[in-house]
Protein backbone atom coordinates (compact mmCIF):
# COMPACT_ATOMS: atom_id res chain seq x y z
CA UNK A 1 0.00 0.00 0.00
CA UNK A 2 1.16 3.51 -0.80
CA UNK A 3 -0.18 6.43 1.19
CA UNK A 4 0.05 9.78 -0.65
CA UNK A 5 -0.08 13.10 1.21
CA UNK A 6 1.14 16.44 -0.09
CA UNK A 7 4.35 15.78 -2.04
CA UNK A 8 5.08 12.60 -0.06
CA UNK A 9 4.51 8.92 -0.84
CA UNK A 10 4.71 6.42 2.03
CA UNK A 11 5.34 2.89 0.72
CA UNK A 12 4.65 0.22 3.34
CA UNK A 13 5.83 -2.73 1.22
CA UNK A 14 9.21 -1.23 0.31
CA UNK A 15 9.42 0.59 3.65
CA UNK A 16 10.32 3.80 1.84
CA UNK A 17 9.26 7.41 2.24
CA UNK A 18 9.50 9.48 -0.95
CA UNK A 19 9.41 13.24 -1.33
CA UNK A 20 8.81 13.70 -5.02
CA UNK A 21 11.50 11.59 -6.67
CA UNK A 22 13.76 11.60 -3.60
CA UNK A 23 13.89 8.85 -0.98
CA UNK A 24 13.84 10.35 2.53
CA UNK A 25 16.09 8.55 5.00
CA UNK A 26 13.95 7.32 7.92
CA UNK A 27 15.04 5.22 10.91
CA UNK A 28 13.09 1.93 11.32
CA UNK A 29 11.28 2.99 14.52
CA UNK A 30 10.37 6.34 12.99
CA UNK A 31 8.99 4.55 9.91
CA UNK A 32 6.92 2.25 12.14
CA UNK A 33 5.62 5.23 14.10
CA UNK A 34 4.54 7.00 10.90
CA UNK A 35 3.01 3.77 9.61
CA UNK A 36 0.90 3.35 12.74
CA UNK A 37 -0.25 6.99 12.81
CA UNK A 38 -1.18 7.03 9.12
CA UNK A 39 -3.06 3.71 9.30
CA UNK A 40 -4.98 4.93 12.36
CA UNK A 41 -5.50 8.49 11.20
CA UNK A 42 -9.24 8.39 11.84
CA UNK A 43 -8.70 8.41 15.61
CA UNK A 44 -6.51 9.84 18.35
CA UNK A 45 -3.68 7.43 19.16
CA UNK A 46 -2.66 7.28 22.82
CA UNK A 47 0.89 7.03 24.12
CA UNK A 48 0.35 3.42 25.19
CA UNK A 49 -0.98 2.53 21.73
CA UNK A 50 2.20 3.85 20.10
CA UNK A 51 4.48 2.09 22.57
CA UNK A 52 2.70 -1.23 22.06
CA UNK A 53 2.79 -0.89 18.26
CA UNK A 54 6.33 0.45 17.80
CA UNK A 55 8.23 -0.82 20.82
CA UNK A 56 6.20 -4.00 21.47
CA UNK A 57 5.19 -2.75 24.91
CA UNK A 58 8.72 -2.18 26.18
CA UNK A 59 9.28 0.64 28.65
CA UNK A 60 9.98 3.87 26.77
CA UNK A 61 10.67 7.28 28.28
CA UNK A 62 8.68 10.36 27.31
CA UNK A 63 11.92 11.88 25.98
CA UNK A 64 12.52 8.93 23.65
CA UNK A 65 8.96 9.08 22.36
CA UNK A 66 9.24 12.84 21.80
CA UNK A 67 12.52 12.34 19.92
CA UNK A 68 10.91 9.81 17.57
CA UNK A 69 7.88 12.04 17.01
CA UNK A 70 10.11 15.00 16.18
CA UNK A 71 12.07 12.83 13.74
CA UNK A 72 8.81 11.67 12.10
CA UNK A 73 7.60 15.26 11.76
CA UNK A 74 10.93 16.38 10.31
CA UNK A 75 10.90 13.55 7.74
CA UNK A 76 7.56 14.74 6.34
CA UNK A 77 8.25 18.47 6.47
CA UNK A 78 6.32 19.11 9.69
CA UNK A 79 7.40 20.45 13.08
CA UNK A 80 6.20 20.54 16.68
CA UNK A 81 5.31 24.20 16.24
CA UNK A 82 3.35 23.82 12.99
CA UNK A 83 1.76 20.38 13.52
CA UNK A 84 0.33 20.46 9.99
CA UNK A 85 0.36 16.67 9.66
CA UNK A 86 0.98 15.15 13.09
CA UNK A 87 -1.04 16.85 15.81
CA UNK A 88 -0.45 16.47 19.54
CA UNK A 89 -3.60 16.62 21.65
CA UNK A 90 -2.54 17.37 25.26
CA UNK A 91 -3.33 14.56 27.72
CA UNK A 92 -5.03 12.59 24.93
CA UNK A 93 -2.44 11.51 22.37
CA UNK A 94 -1.55 12.05 18.75
CA UNK A 95 -3.28 12.03 15.39
CA UNK A 96 -2.18 12.17 11.76
CA UNK A 97 -4.36 14.99 10.37
CA UNK A 98 -2.99 15.33 6.81
CA UNK A 99 -5.16 14.50 3.81
CA UNK A 100 -4.17 10.99 2.69
CA UNK A 101 -4.91 9.13 -0.53
CA UNK A 102 -4.41 5.36 -0.59
CA UNK A 103 -3.01 3.63 -3.68
CA UNK A 104 -2.82 -0.14 -3.73
CA UNK A 105 0.42 -1.34 -5.33
CA UNK A 106 0.06 -3.71 -8.26
CA UNK A 107 2.66 -6.21 -9.42
CA UNK A 108 3.23 -4.01 -12.48
CA UNK A 109 1.60 -3.81 -15.89
CA UNK A 110 1.91 -6.66 -18.32
CA UNK A 111 3.37 -5.94 -21.75
CA UNK A 112 0.89 -3.91 -23.73
CA UNK A 113 -0.97 -2.65 -20.65
CA UNK A 114 -1.26 1.06 -19.98
CA UNK A 115 1.20 2.73 -17.66
CA UNK A 116 0.07 3.45 -14.09
CA UNK A 117 -2.22 6.44 -13.69
CA UNK A 118 0.50 8.37 -11.84
CA UNK A 119 2.91 8.09 -14.78
CA UNK A 120 3.38 11.14 -17.00
CA UNK A 121 2.18 10.62 -20.56
CA UNK A 122 5.04 10.18 -23.00
CA UNK A 123 5.54 13.13 -25.38
CA UNK A 124 4.77 12.66 -29.06
CA UNK A 125 8.49 12.75 -29.94
CA UNK A 126 11.54 10.87 -28.64
CA UNK A 127 12.10 11.79 -24.98
CA UNK A 128 15.18 11.31 -22.84
CA UNK A 129 16.61 11.99 -19.38
CA UNK A 130 20.35 11.93 -18.68
CA UNK A 131 20.97 10.57 -15.18
CA UNK A 132 23.95 11.74 -13.09
CA UNK A 133 27.10 10.00 -14.24
CA UNK A 134 29.11 8.12 -11.62
CA UNK A 135 32.40 9.80 -10.70
CA UNK A 136 35.02 7.06 -11.12
CA UNK A 137 38.02 9.32 -10.43
CA UNK A 138 38.26 8.32 -6.76
CA UNK A 139 38.40 12.03 -5.87
CA UNK A 140 35.25 13.60 -4.35
CA UNK A 141 36.52 17.00 -5.47
CA UNK A 142 35.96 15.88 -9.07
CA UNK A 143 32.24 15.36 -8.46
CA UNK A 144 31.49 18.78 -9.92
CA UNK A 145 33.33 17.80 -13.11
CA UNK A 146 31.21 14.66 -13.60
CA UNK A 147 28.06 16.73 -12.96
CA UNK A 148 29.18 19.36 -15.43
CA UNK A 149 29.81 16.75 -18.10
CA UNK A 150 26.23 15.52 -17.73
CA UNK A 151 24.91 19.07 -17.96
CA UNK A 152 26.84 19.68 -21.17
CA UNK A 153 25.56 16.44 -22.71
CA UNK A 154 22.00 17.34 -21.65
CA UNK A 155 22.38 20.79 -23.21
CA UNK A 156 23.76 19.32 -26.43
CA UNK A 157 20.84 16.90 -26.65
CA UNK A 158 18.29 19.63 -25.97
CA UNK A 159 19.45 21.55 -29.02
CA UNK A 160 17.85 18.92 -31.23
CA UNK A 161 14.37 20.35 -31.66
CA UNK A 162 12.95 16.93 -32.45
CA UNK A 163 13.86 15.63 -28.99
CA UNK A 164 12.10 16.15 -25.66
CA UNK A 165 14.85 16.41 -23.03
CA UNK A 166 14.30 16.49 -19.27
CA UNK A 167 16.28 19.26 -17.57
CA UNK A 168 19.35 18.43 -15.55
CA UNK A 169 17.90 19.41 -12.15
CA UNK A 170 15.09 16.86 -12.35
CA UNK A 171 17.45 14.11 -13.47
CA UNK A 172 19.82 14.93 -10.62
CA UNK A 173 17.19 14.12 -7.99
CA UNK A 174 18.31 10.51 -8.62
CA UNK A 175 21.97 11.26 -7.86
CA UNK A 176 23.67 8.74 -5.58
CA UNK A 177 20.75 6.29 -5.66
CA UNK A 178 20.32 2.81 -7.04
CA UNK A 179 17.42 3.27 -9.42
CA UNK A 180 14.87 1.20 -11.30
CA UNK A 181 15.10 2.54 -14.84
CA UNK A 182 11.44 1.80 -15.56
CA UNK A 183 10.38 3.73 -12.45
CA UNK A 184 12.58 6.69 -13.42
CA UNK A 185 10.99 6.70 -16.85
CA UNK A 186 7.50 6.78 -15.30
CA UNK A 187 8.39 9.56 -12.84
CA UNK A 188 9.99 11.81 -15.45
CA UNK A 189 7.71 10.87 -18.34
CA UNK A 190 10.42 9.80 -20.78
CA UNK A 191 11.02 6.83 -23.07
CA UNK A 192 14.83 6.70 -22.91
CA UNK A 193 17.37 6.96 -20.09
CA UNK A 194 21.07 7.66 -20.55
CA UNK A 195 23.35 6.63 -17.69
CA UNK A 196 27.11 6.27 -17.44
CA UNK A 197 30.34 7.16 -15.68
CA UNK A 198 33.19 9.66 -15.95
CA UNK A 199 36.83 9.05 -15.12
CA UNK A 200 39.21 12.01 -15.13
CA UNK A 201 42.89 11.18 -14.56
CA UNK A 202 46.37 11.82 -15.99
CA UNK A 203 45.18 14.51 -18.36
CA UNK A 204 42.49 12.36 -19.95
CA UNK A 205 38.72 11.96 -19.63
CA UNK A 206 36.91 8.71 -20.27
CA UNK A 207 33.12 8.55 -20.56
CA UNK A 208 31.13 5.35 -20.71
CA UNK A 209 27.45 5.53 -21.47
CA UNK A 210 24.50 3.30 -22.13
CA UNK A 211 21.07 4.13 -23.47
CA UNK A 212 18.10 2.18 -22.10
CA UNK A 213 14.48 1.97 -23.19
CA UNK A 214 12.68 2.86 -19.94
CA UNK A 215 9.46 1.20 -21.09
CA UNK A 216 10.89 -2.23 -21.94
CA UNK A 217 14.20 -2.12 -20.03
CA UNK A 218 16.09 -3.04 -23.20
CA UNK A 219 19.63 -1.74 -23.76
CA UNK A 220 19.73 0.16 -27.04
CA UNK A 221 23.29 1.40 -27.17
CA UNK A 222 26.53 1.45 -25.17
CA UNK A 223 29.92 2.92 -25.91
CA UNK A 224 33.09 4.36 -24.39
CA UNK A 225 34.94 7.54 -25.31
CA UNK A 226 38.36 8.71 -24.23
CA UNK A 227 40.07 11.99 -25.07
CA UNK A 228 42.62 14.42 -23.74
CA UNK A 229 41.17 16.92 -21.27
CA UNK A 230 41.94 19.71 -23.71
CA UNK A 231 39.41 18.22 -26.10
CA UNK A 232 36.67 17.56 -23.55
CA UNK A 233 34.03 19.54 -25.42
CA UNK A 234 34.37 17.45 -28.56
CA UNK A 235 33.95 14.41 -26.31
CA UNK A 236 30.68 15.73 -24.88
CA UNK A 237 29.31 16.46 -28.35
CA UNK A 238 30.41 13.04 -29.57
CA UNK A 239 28.42 11.31 -26.81
CA UNK A 240 25.37 13.46 -27.53
CA UNK A 241 25.51 12.71 -31.26
CA UNK A 242 25.86 8.97 -30.60
CA UNK A 243 22.80 8.95 -28.32
CA UNK A 244 20.67 10.91 -30.75
CA UNK A 245 21.72 8.65 -33.60
CA UNK A 246 20.60 5.64 -31.56
CA UNK A 247 17.18 7.18 -30.88
CA UNK A 248 16.38 8.85 -34.15
CA UNK A 249 18.83 8.02 -36.97
CA UNK A 250 17.30 10.51 -39.36
CA UNK A 251 18.52 13.47 -37.29
CA UNK A 252 21.51 15.14 -38.89
CA UNK A 253 24.61 15.47 -36.78
CA UNK A 254 25.07 18.88 -38.35
CA UNK A 255 22.22 20.19 -36.17
CA UNK A 256 24.40 19.89 -33.09
CA UNK A 257 27.38 21.54 -34.81
CA UNK A 258 25.24 24.43 -36.06
CA UNK A 259 23.47 25.07 -32.76
CA UNK A 260 26.36 24.40 -30.39
CA UNK A 261 27.33 27.53 -28.49
CA UNK A 262 30.85 28.86 -28.39
CA UNK A 263 33.05 26.96 -25.93
CA UNK A 264 35.31 28.77 -23.44
CA UNK A 265 38.94 28.62 -24.54
CA UNK A 266 40.39 28.16 -21.05
CA UNK A 267 39.65 24.85 -19.24
CA UNK A 268 40.28 26.52 -15.88
CA UNK A 269 37.60 29.09 -16.66
CA UNK A 270 35.27 26.22 -17.47
CA UNK A 271 36.03 24.61 -14.09
CA UNK A 272 35.12 27.84 -12.30
CA UNK A 273 31.92 28.06 -14.36
CA UNK A 274 30.91 24.51 -13.37
CA UNK A 275 31.53 25.32 -9.71
CA UNK A 276 29.47 28.50 -9.98
CA UNK A 277 26.51 26.63 -11.45
CA UNK A 278 26.79 24.00 -8.73
CA UNK A 279 26.64 26.73 -6.03
CA UNK A 280 23.78 28.71 -7.62
CA UNK A 281 20.77 27.09 -5.97
CA UNK A 282 19.20 27.51 -3.49
CA UNK A 283 19.13 31.31 -3.87
CA UNK A 284 20.34 32.18 -0.38
CA UNK A 285 22.51 35.24 0.18
CA UNK A 286 25.54 33.01 0.75
CA UNK A 287 24.90 30.81 -2.31
CA UNK A 288 24.48 33.78 -4.65
CA UNK A 289 27.64 35.45 -3.29
CA UNK A 290 29.68 32.26 -3.71
CA UNK A 291 28.39 31.62 -7.23
CA UNK A 292 29.06 35.24 -8.21
CA UNK A 293 32.67 35.04 -7.02
CA UNK A 294 33.24 31.88 -9.04
CA UNK A 295 31.54 33.30 -12.14
CA UNK A 296 33.70 36.43 -12.06
CA UNK A 297 36.79 34.27 -11.63
CA UNK A 298 35.84 32.31 -14.76
CA UNK A 299 35.30 35.57 -16.63
CA UNK A 300 38.69 36.91 -15.54
CA UNK A 301 40.34 33.81 -16.98
CA UNK A 302 38.32 33.88 -20.20
CA UNK A 303 36.81 37.32 -20.93
CA UNK A 304 35.14 35.90 -24.07
CA UNK A 305 33.14 33.28 -22.16
CA UNK A 306 29.74 34.71 -23.05
CA UNK A 307 27.46 32.40 -21.13
CA UNK A 308 29.27 32.90 -17.83
CA UNK A 309 28.93 36.68 -18.31
CA UNK A 310 25.16 36.18 -18.58
CA UNK A 311 25.18 34.02 -15.44
CA UNK A 312 27.15 36.69 -13.55
CA UNK A 313 24.69 39.35 -14.72
CA UNK A 314 21.73 37.27 -13.54
CA UNK A 315 23.41 36.78 -10.15
CA UNK A 316 23.87 40.55 -9.74
CA UNK A 317 20.19 40.94 -10.65
CA UNK A 318 19.23 38.39 -8.00
CA UNK A 319 21.18 40.33 -5.39
CA UNK A 320 18.97 43.33 -6.19
CA UNK A 321 15.55 41.66 -6.33
CA UNK A 322 16.17 39.51 -3.25
CA UNK A 323 17.37 42.49 -1.22
CA UNK A 324 20.89 41.12 -0.77
CA UNK A 325 22.67 44.08 -2.39
CA UNK A 326 24.77 46.40 -0.24
CA UNK A 327 24.87 48.84 -3.15
CA UNK A 328 21.79 48.15 -5.31
CA UNK A 329 22.64 50.71 -7.99
CA UNK A 330 26.10 49.21 -8.52
CA UNK A 331 24.61 45.69 -8.71
CA UNK A 332 21.98 46.92 -11.16
CA UNK A 333 24.60 48.52 -13.43
CA UNK A 334 26.76 45.40 -13.30
CA UNK A 335 23.80 43.17 -14.17
CA UNK A 336 22.97 45.22 -17.25
CA UNK A 337 26.63 45.59 -18.31
CA UNK A 338 27.31 41.87 -18.05
CA UNK A 339 24.28 40.64 -19.98
CA UNK A 340 25.00 43.16 -22.74
CA UNK A 341 28.56 41.86 -22.82
CA UNK A 342 27.22 38.29 -22.97
CA UNK A 343 25.00 39.11 -25.95
CA UNK A 344 27.84 40.85 -27.77
CA UNK A 345 29.97 37.72 -27.37
CA UNK A 346 27.43 34.92 -27.68
CA UNK A 347 24.20 36.46 -28.93
CA UNK A 348 23.12 33.31 -30.77
CA UNK A 349 23.07 31.03 -27.72
CA UNK A 350 19.53 30.47 -26.41
CA UNK A 351 20.59 30.03 -22.77
CA UNK A 352 22.50 33.31 -22.88
CA UNK A 353 19.60 35.06 -24.58
CA UNK A 354 17.09 33.81 -22.01
CA UNK A 355 19.19 34.94 -19.04
CA UNK A 356 19.78 38.32 -20.67
CA UNK A 357 16.05 38.77 -21.30
CA UNK A 358 14.95 38.03 -17.73
CA UNK A 359 17.77 40.13 -16.23
CA UNK A 360 16.81 43.05 -18.42
CA UNK A 361 13.13 42.59 -17.56
CA UNK A 362 13.85 43.10 -13.87
CA UNK A 363 16.59 45.72 -14.23
CA UNK A 364 15.57 47.74 -17.34
CA UNK A 365 11.98 47.07 -18.40
CA UNK A 366 12.30 47.35 -22.20
CA UNK A 367 9.28 45.12 -22.76
CA UNK A 368 9.41 44.70 -26.55
CA UNK A 369 13.12 43.97 -26.64
CA UNK A 370 12.95 41.46 -23.78
CA UNK A 371 10.00 39.58 -25.26
CA UNK A 372 11.69 39.40 -28.65
CA UNK A 373 14.90 38.13 -27.04
CA UNK A 374 13.31 35.39 -24.95
CA UNK A 375 11.09 34.26 -27.82
CA UNK A 376 14.18 33.89 -30.02
CA UNK A 377 15.72 31.75 -27.27
CA UNK A 378 12.65 29.50 -27.29
CA UNK A 379 12.74 29.25 -31.07
CA UNK A 380 16.38 28.15 -30.98
CA UNK A 381 15.91 25.65 -28.17
CA UNK A 382 12.32 24.69 -27.31
CA UNK A 383 13.60 21.93 -24.99
CA UNK A 384 15.21 24.35 -22.54
CA UNK A 385 13.78 24.58 -19.02
CA UNK A 386 15.74 27.80 -18.53
CA UNK A 387 14.31 29.44 -21.64
CA UNK A 388 10.69 28.64 -20.71
CA UNK A 389 11.32 29.59 -17.08
CA UNK A 390 12.79 32.94 -18.12
CA UNK A 391 9.99 33.46 -20.63
CA UNK A 392 7.46 33.02 -17.83
CA UNK A 393 9.07 35.82 -15.81
CA UNK A 394 9.57 38.10 -18.82
CA UNK A 395 5.92 37.78 -19.82
CA UNK A 396 4.74 38.15 -16.23
CA UNK A 397 6.71 41.37 -15.78
CA UNK A 398 5.34 42.61 -19.13
CA UNK A 399 1.78 41.98 -17.92
CA UNK A 400 1.05 39.20 -20.44
CA UNK A 401 -0.21 36.91 -17.74
CA UNK A 402 -1.83 34.00 -19.54
CA UNK A 403 1.31 33.58 -21.65
CA UNK A 404 3.39 33.72 -18.46
CA UNK A 405 1.37 30.93 -16.85
CA UNK A 406 1.62 28.78 -19.99
CA UNK A 407 5.39 29.31 -20.09
CA UNK A 408 5.80 28.27 -16.45
CA UNK A 409 3.65 25.19 -17.09
CA UNK A 410 5.80 24.26 -20.10
CA UNK A 411 8.97 24.70 -18.01
CA UNK A 412 7.53 22.47 -15.30
CA UNK A 413 6.87 19.73 -17.85
CA UNK A 414 10.46 19.98 -19.07
CA UNK A 415 11.77 19.43 -15.52
CA UNK A 416 8.99 18.09 -13.27
CA UNK A 417 11.13 17.69 -10.12
CA UNK A 418 13.46 20.65 -10.56
CA UNK A 419 15.10 22.40 -7.59
CA UNK A 420 14.01 25.74 -9.11
CA UNK A 421 10.30 24.90 -8.94
CA UNK A 422 9.78 27.15 -5.87
CA UNK A 423 10.73 30.19 -8.00
CA UNK A 424 8.51 28.88 -10.80
CA UNK A 425 5.51 28.49 -8.47
CA UNK A 426 6.05 32.01 -7.15
CA UNK A 427 6.00 33.32 -10.71
CA UNK A 428 2.73 31.51 -11.32
CA UNK A 429 1.31 32.81 -8.04
CA UNK A 430 2.12 36.41 -9.00
CA UNK A 431 0.52 35.95 -12.41
CA UNK A 432 -2.59 34.38 -10.83
CA UNK A 433 -2.99 37.37 -8.50
CA UNK A 434 -3.08 39.84 -11.39
CA UNK A 435 -5.60 37.56 -13.14
CA UNK A 436 -7.81 37.68 -10.03
CA UNK A 437 -7.43 33.90 -9.53
CA UNK A 438 -6.69 34.15 -5.82
CA UNK A 439 -7.38 30.53 -4.86
CA UNK A 440 -4.85 29.39 -7.45
CA UNK A 441 -2.41 31.97 -6.08
CA UNK A 442 -2.70 30.40 -2.64
CA UNK A 443 -2.21 26.88 -4.00
CA UNK A 444 0.90 27.88 -5.96
CA UNK A 445 2.41 29.81 -3.03
CA UNK A 446 1.85 26.87 -0.70
CA UNK A 447 3.65 24.58 -3.15
CA UNK A 448 6.64 26.90 -2.87
CA UNK A 449 6.55 26.90 0.92
CA UNK A 450 6.38 23.11 1.09
CA UNK A 451 9.77 23.04 -0.64
CA UNK A 452 11.23 26.30 0.72
CA UNK A 453 9.55 27.23 4.03
CA UNK A 454 11.33 30.60 4.31
CA UNK A 455 10.51 31.88 0.80
CA UNK A 456 9.56 35.54 1.34
CA UNK A 457 7.96 35.96 -2.11
CA UNK A 458 5.52 33.13 -1.36
CA UNK A 459 4.42 34.85 1.85
CA UNK A 460 3.89 38.09 -0.10
CA UNK A 461 1.59 36.23 -2.48
CA UNK A 462 -0.31 34.55 0.35
CA UNK A 463 -0.79 37.79 2.29
CA UNK A 464 -2.09 39.59 -0.80
CA UNK A 465 -4.39 36.78 -1.98
CA UNK A 466 -5.92 36.22 1.47
CA UNK A 467 -6.51 39.99 1.80
CA UNK A 468 -8.29 40.12 -1.57
CA UNK A 469 -10.50 37.19 -0.51
CA UNK A 470 -11.44 38.94 2.74
CA UNK A 471 -9.70 36.30 4.85
CA UNK A 472 -8.19 38.90 7.13
CA UNK A 473 -6.81 36.61 9.85
CA UNK A 474 -4.94 34.46 7.32
CA UNK A 475 -3.67 37.58 5.53
CA UNK A 476 -2.28 38.93 8.81
CA UNK A 477 -0.69 35.56 9.59
CA UNK A 478 1.02 35.45 6.18
CA UNK A 479 2.16 39.07 6.62
CA UNK A 480 3.63 38.19 10.04
CA UNK A 481 5.49 35.25 8.48
CA UNK A 482 6.86 37.55 5.78
CA UNK A 483 8.17 40.02 8.36
CA UNK A 484 9.71 37.19 10.32
CA UNK A 485 11.62 36.04 7.23
CA UNK A 486 12.34 39.58 5.97
CA UNK A 487 12.15 41.94 9.00
CA UNK A 488 13.15 45.02 6.98
CA UNK A 489 10.41 44.52 4.36
CA UNK A 490 8.48 47.56 3.19
CA UNK A 491 6.25 47.76 0.15
CA UNK A 492 8.07 50.74 -1.33
CA UNK A 493 11.53 49.20 -0.93
CA UNK A 494 10.35 45.98 -2.53
CA UNK A 495 8.83 47.87 -5.50
CA UNK A 496 12.11 49.76 -5.92
CA UNK A 497 13.98 46.47 -6.48
CA UNK A 498 12.34 46.23 -9.91
CA UNK A 499 9.98 44.20 -12.03
CA UNK A 500 6.72 45.18 -10.33
CA UNK A 501 5.22 47.72 -12.77
CA UNK A 502 2.38 45.30 -13.58
CA UNK A 503 1.77 44.03 -10.03
CA UNK A 504 -1.16 46.33 -9.17
CA UNK A 505 -3.34 43.73 -7.45
CA UNK A 506 -0.41 42.17 -5.62
CA UNK A 507 0.61 45.56 -4.18
CA UNK A 508 -2.98 46.46 -3.35
CA UNK A 509 -3.34 43.18 -1.44
CA UNK A 510 -0.11 43.77 0.51
CA UNK A 511 -1.51 47.10 1.68
CA UNK A 512 -4.81 45.49 2.65
CA UNK A 513 -2.88 42.89 4.65
CA UNK A 514 -1.38 45.70 6.75
CA UNK A 515 2.24 45.43 5.61
CA UNK A 516 4.36 48.55 6.16
CA UNK A 517 4.47 51.05 3.34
Amino acid sequence: MRYLFGEYAFDTDRRELHRGADVVAVAPQVFDLLDYLIRNRERVVGKDDLINAVWNGRSVSDAALTTRLNAARSAIGDSGEQQRLIKTLPRKGFRFVGQVREVEEAAGPNPGEAAPESALALPDKPSIAVLPFENMSGDPEQEYFADGMVEEITTALSRFKRLFVIARNSSFTFKGRTVDIKEVGRILGVRYILEGSVRKAAGKVRITGQLIDAVTGAHIWADRFERDLTDVFALQDEVAIAVVSAIQPKLFQAELETAARRRPENPSAYDFFLRAMQQHYPLTREAVASALTLAHRALELDPRFGHVAAVAGALHMQNVIWGYAGDPEFERREAVRLVRLALSIDGGDPETMALAAVTSAFMVGDRECEIELVDRAIALNPNSFNAWFCRGWVYKIAGLLEEAVQSFERAMRMSPVDSRLPQLFVGMAQAFIELGRFDETIAAARKTLRQTPSHSAAYRCLASAFAHLGRAAEAREAAACLLEVDPAFTISAWIARGGQSNSRLLIEGLRKAGLPE
